[in-house]
């Protein structure tokens, strides 16, 4: 999806690696058709102990994104699909089909193209996680067109801090900070891709990176122009500026690139200098015996200067590969390189002005357009909100037949975190976790994956209903769920589930929370917590000393 040809490759040299707390209190735009599309080929082919994985997926994604990464998420959803990407769909349909789509029947003039939209089960599992994502409290938008347009928009404009999406368009659109990777359980769950580093390395602009797009192919047309791969267009690109490279690509295209002042063979690769200077007729004569400037005749009789600079007092026989380094020789190589370039040149724009139409400036606008969507940060569209979990445990009990507990477990890490933003907003609120739970203490530091928690203890405040089955057992099936639609954790599916602790006959929660956060809610919690562990760590010592002192 996105740019053709190895595109991400092209890209990879230049990603970041980031750590768990990279999104900590930052908003991600998610192209949740990404998430879905992942697991599409589980849809369409799921068994009987793997139910709705794109809930699943969806669910403990948005759960682990937004309480174990602490990031604010803000979903984004595909409008209606312009008429080319509806073309290219088909196409990419009936080539997956083994179908030659140029031999099927085109539109007439005059009449608008058939659209392939998504199928209808595609669409009922969007509108499923939709429906999910609002009832645990966040933001949904629907773009105009295409979803990561919309999320690199939010990016640019500074809406949001990066985007979450594998569609490599995302650049094209104007993203400056694009997630492809997220790896689960692991101490760098990011590989990211920021704007500025892929400009510095690889020398490429984003007017410059739509002209690749034309090139090679896109979500739009699939094609591109015929004998131009990613390198071979980035070479292409990089003759022109970014501010000239869509202009010459319609003046190539109509077949405007006669080589005279100005015109692109006067730009050249940094490697291949330009030389005004006329190549000489007729190259000076060179000793055929050791390829040094000079007659055969004439060396033999005394060797030449350029032997006797290597130690030898008579002519030495050239080597297999010998290249002459005499500025005659020189001159007449570079004369050679720039010819050649000129022609490779004259070759390229020649591929480009076959091309009928070209290039499309639909698609240019497309890919320029600022306009992919409404939103406006004071109504709630981009406003998180506690999630509605009753009706959550009575959704997910009737699509994924899970157990009421089991939900509310999988549910407390945001619970909790939302619980302790709330504290440090406002520390004299007296406020309960889910009315139901107050913070009880620090039960220790622990460590997971190279990052810090530390572990809380959560304690019932008062009688109600209670929240978990902690005598019960997960079903066969929900093991199953819990493992990942396909078996896979490679993104953030696993679930931080809070241990049971028993403690002189009272029953306590256990959950990792992040330690700036607890600083910001409990500060003086922390603050004992720290005092006692420096206390026992002070007596350790005494009893060490003590200890030496009876050896002696």
């Amino acid at each position: 999806m996105g740019v053709a040809g190895n595109f991400w490759d092209l890209l990879k040299p230049y990603a970041r690696n980031k750590g768990v707390d990279f999104l900590r209190n930052k908003r991600v735009a998610v192209d949740l058709s990404f998430w879905i599309v992942q697991h599409e080929a589980a849809i369409r082919h799921k068994t009987p102990r793997i139910r709705s994985p794109h809930l699943r997926t969806t669910f403990f994604r948005t759960v682990s994104l937004f309480s174990k990464m602490g990031a604010f998420p803000v979903f984004v959803v595909d409008g209606e699909s312009s008429p080319l990407k509806a073309q290219a769909r088909i196409e990419r349909f009936f080539c997956n089909s083994g179908v030659d789509p140029s031999a099927l029947p085109k539109a007439a003039e005059g009449e608008e193209a058939p659209v392939k939209q998504r199928n209808q089960a595609f669409t009922r599992c969007v509108q499923e996680c939709v429906e999910l994502l609002e009832l645990l409290g966040m933001p949904v938008l629907r773009a105009c067109g295409e979803a990561e347009a919309l999320c690199a928009q939010l990016n640019s404009e500074g809406h949001v801090d990066a985007c979450i999406t594998a569609d490599s368009d995302a650049f094209l659109f104007g993203a400056k900070c694009v997630i492809k990777c997220l790896r689960s359980n692991c101490k760098e769950p990011f590989e990211c891709y920021y704007i500025s580093d892929v400009e510095a390395g690889l020398g490429l602009k984003r007017k410059q990176m739509v002209a690749v797009a034309l090139l090679v192919g896109n979500d739009y047309d699939l094609h591109g122009v015929s004998g131009f791969g990613v390198d071979t267009a980035v070479r292409f690109v990089k003759l022109f500026s970014e501010d000239e490279i869509l202009t010459r690509l319609c003046e190539v295209g109509k077949g405007v690139f006669a080589f005279s002042e100005g015109s692109i063979s006067l730009a050249m690769d940094s490697h291949v200098p330009i030389s005004n200077e006329v190549s000489p007729s007729a190259r000076s004569q060179h000793c055929s015996h050791c390829g040094h400037p000079g007659s055969k005749k004439a060396h033999q009789k005394t060797a030449c200067e350029y032997c006797i600079l290597n130690g030898s007092e008579n002519c030495m026989e050239k080597p297999t590969g010998f290249k002459c380094l005499c500025s005659t020789c020189d001159k007449d190589r570079k004369t050679k390189e720039q010819k050649k370039y000129e022609n490779w040149q004259i070759k390229m724009c020649k591929m480009i002005a076959a091309e009928q139409n070209f290039p499309n400036n639909a698609i240019i606008e497309l890919y320029l357009s600022s306009n992919h969507g409404n939103y406006d940060e004071k109504d709630a569209h981009l406003l998180w909100d506690k999630p509605k979990v009753e009706t959550l445990v009575e959704f997910l009990n009737y699509h994924q037949h899970w157990e009421p507990s089991y939900i509310r477990q999988r549910m407390f890490p945001m619970l909790t975190t939302i619980y302790l933003r709330e504290v440090a907003s406002n520390p004299n609120e007296g406020l309960l976790l889910h009315s139901q739970y107050e913070f009880h203490s620090i039960q220790r530091l622990k460590v997971r994956y190279g990052h810090p928690y530390y572990l809380i203890k959560w304690k019932k405040a008062i009688q109600s209903t209670v929240m978990y089955d902690v005598s019960g057992e997960q079903s066969e099936s929900e093991e199953m769920e819990s493992m990942g639609a396909n078996g896979s954790n490679d993104m953030l599916d696993e679930p931080d589930v809070p241990l049971i602790l028993t403690d002189n006959g009272c029953c306590f929660l256990l959950t990792d929370e992040n330690m700036e956060l607890v600083q910001a809610a409990f500060p003086k919690e922390v603050d004992r917590y720290l005092g006692g562990k420096e206390i026992k760590g002070i007596q350790i010592k005494r009893k060490k000393i003590q200890f030496k002192i009876w050896q002696k």
